[in-house]
């Protein structure tokens, strides 16, 4: 395995600046590893064409539009000078070419023309001394362009990531926008991403152009003729060129794919979470074979840009022989019969090699930046993604203390993009100030879908979501928002402390953030550790952090919804976790947590709703049943024959656990 991993990373390095990738990789557990072996052949047999019709979607913005917004953004960020040293750099290294361009014929014209020793001298020591100035000063303004640079990359992906964290919850779920993000993270996470590259592309773009220029001006001086000469075949060979190398670039998505393998493959192998299936199960030879298949197939596909790139440069030697060849011999041809000087002849000798390289370069750079533009007009797409919600045009909500909020829904359907059926269906429901409402039922019976519909995380597919009587629509989403807490199945903890965790912020009122902890019933837990309530969570950033139970994590997400506050708490299924003790206890403290609040509790669990003042049985996306515990029980419904069911199911295991 670790000759496999030289093997790649020796290869990957030198590879890089063709296609740079994402070095943070979140692998799947190892039930991934089935999924990949079984994926990995088709996705590889459409990955060319995937990447064709990829490149035929044409992009909102073209190149020029694309530039002024880099500018735009570097204006308005406090990275001014990223602009001023560009054009600097530019400027210096046009005077560091026309030197070493001039240097030679003026010291070889100053020794035929039989000056003095002290006069050559002083000559070679003015080149040098200019030179020398002109070398350390690019040095430092190079140095300090990079700063500039990444801190114009930076502001980028502080706008993707403020994308990310604030766009509306529908466009998480956006297949499209998942592709945006995803494309517009790779394009900003390295120095070679199309984000910071393209301020080089610019400047050397800038002395490309003003080189040609200059260059095309001194050769018009023996021959016109001899820069259309110069220029077909530059081109001629450039294009020949681009053809022949462009393969890597046409082909980097199938060559994305099989680094995204045996980059999954290698994190596999060193994950923390798949460690033990590994072992146990022995897949240490397995992952080995799969990762050498991916090799193989990786090395296959770099012999065949190999074998292009040495035909193409074949075919670049003969053209610059064919070019230069023709330049020199008419160079030589006014030395011996049109009385051309010897540094004349040097001067325009240089000239001629350089004159075609500013060609070439200056249309390298011009396809560089293209390539550039289309990945900036892919981070412009992902940051211009439309909005389903409102936010700051929406209207503002007035959070009062005290006031109260009624939630209502109308005749609410529910159906997700693609799925043949409604999750939800008609659904009439009414939250009244200070009612604690249960939502029970079956999986998939669409207890969490209609939480996300009262939260405003979606917008119904047919009917309307109130507030006081006012359609949530019109509302701005983010005040909506702070009207709820929540406890989810899918909760997420940060790299902070237990108090921050809690308090969600660095000015947190600790005397509330050790009562909310009280009432979830974690304070014996917070109290033992060394720290207490400055303790570190995740290890993959805190060498000393701990690491809290599944039932303990739950516990400080409850005091997390606790410390917020907020006019609704919502908890679904807030003891999943829990030992039958501890969610005894937090059925106990209910009441208490809840006092004030509008509580919604979603569990498969019927006998934990008898606390709540309503309950509803949700059934293929219907309300089938309403009414209190004792209510339901006693329709003989539904509700009743699940309960039935479950207390069957504990009495039986009582039984059995007493014989």
């Amino acid at each position: 395995m670790e000759l496999l991993l030289q093997k790649f990373y020796c290869r990957r390095y030198r590879l890089s600046a063709i296609h740079p990738w994402k070095h943070t990789i979140h692998p799947q557990k190892s039930l991934g590893i089935f999924f990949l072996v079984k994926s990995q052949k088709k996705e590889i047999q459409h990955v060319k064409g995937t990447a064709m019709s990829e490149k035929k979607v044409p992009r909102k913005y073209n190149t020029i539009q694309n530039i002024c917004f880099m500018i735009k953004l570097a204006w308005n960020s406090k990275e001014k000078k990223v602009l001023v040293i560009g054009s600097l750099i530019s400027l210096l290294t046009v005077i560091q070419n026309l030197l070493n361009l001039y240097v030679s014929p003026v010291i070889l014209g100053a020794v035929e023309d039989h000056v003095s020793v002290q006069n050559l001298l002083f000559v070679i020591a003015v080149f040098v001394l200019t030179l020398m100035v002109v070398s350390a000063a690019l040095t430092y303004v190079n140095e300090n362009a990079i700063y500039g640079r990444i801190s114009v990359r930076m502001e980028l992906v502080n706008l993707i990531n403020q994308k990310a964290s604030t766009t509306s919850y529908p466009n998480i779920q956006d297949n499209k926008f998942q592709k945006l993000l995803t494309k517009s993270e790779e394009y900003t996470d390295n120095n070679a991403a199309a984000a910071e590259a393209i301020w080089t592309t610019l400047t050397t773009l800038l002395v490309n152009l003003t080189c040609f220029f200059l260059y095309a001006g001194l050769l018009t001086q023996i021959q016109p003729i001899l820069i259309l000469v110069i220029l077909i075949t530059s081109v001629i060979s450039y294009f020949i060129s681009r053809n022949l190398d462009g393969y890597e670039y046409k082909h980097r998505e199938e060559e994305a794919e099989y680094v995204h393998h045996m980059s999954y493959l290698l994190n596999q192998a060193k994950d923390i979470g798949a460690a033990k299936d590994i072992r146990i199960f022995g897949l240490r030879s397995w992952l080995e074979e799969l990762y050498e298949k991916n090799y193989r197939a990786f090395t296959a596909f770099h012999s065949r840009a190999e074998r292009i790139h040495l035909w193409a440069r074949i075919a670049d030697l003969l053209l610059t022989f064919l070019r230069n060849g023709m330049a020199y011999v008419y160079l030589i041809y006014l030395v011996l019969y049109q009385g051309l000087k010897v540094p004349e002849f040097l001067l325009f000798f240089t000239a001629v090699d350089g004159f075609s390289g500013w060609v070439t370069g200056t249309l390298d750079q011009l396809r560089t930046l293209n390539r550039q533009s289309l990945d900036i007009s892919v981070i412009r797409e992902c940051l211009d993604y439309p909005e389903v919600f409102q936010f700051e045009e929406g209207i503002p909500l007035s959070l009062e203390a005290g006031r109260d909020y009624v939630i209502s829904l109308e005749q609410v359907s529910f159906r997700y993009p693609g799925a043949s059926q409604d999750t939800l269906q008609d659904i009439n429901l009414t939250l009244q100030p200070g009612e604690k409402l249960a939502v029970v039922g079956l999986n998939g019976a669409g207890k969490t879908t209609l939480v996300k519909l009262i939260c405003g995380f979606l917008d119904p597919t047919k009917g309307k979501v109130l507030l006081n009587g006012t359609d949530i629509r019109m509302y701005n989403r983010r005040d909506y928002y702070s009207l709820f807490s929540a406890v989810f199945q899918d909760f997420s903890l940060l790299a902070a402390t237990i108090a921050g965790n809690v308090a969600q912020t660095e000015e947190k009122d600790m005397e509330r953030v050790k009562d909310c902890i009280q009432k979830a019933g974690l304070t014996s837990k917070v109290e033992s550790l060394p720290e207490g309530y400055e303790t570190y969570l995740n290890r993959s950033v805190y060498i000393n952090a701990v690491m809290l139970s599944g039932g303990e994590t739950q516990r400080l997400m409850l005091a997390r919804a606790l410390y917020k506050d907020s006019a609704f708490i919502i908890l679904d299924e807030p003891t999943a976790a829990l030992d039958p003790i501890a969610e005894a206890d937090i059925y106990q403290k209910y009441n208490e947590m809840t006092q004030g609040k509008t509580s919604v509790f979603i569990s498969h669990r019927l006998a934990s709703t008898r606390f709540c003042s309503r309950i509803i049985l949700l059934d293929h996306g219907k309300i089938l049943e309403e009414g209190t515990h004792e209510k339901l029980l006693s329709s003989g419904g539904k509700y009743a024959e699940l309960y039935e069911i479950q207390s069957k199911y504990y009495r039986e295991g009582a039984e059995k656990v007493g014989a």
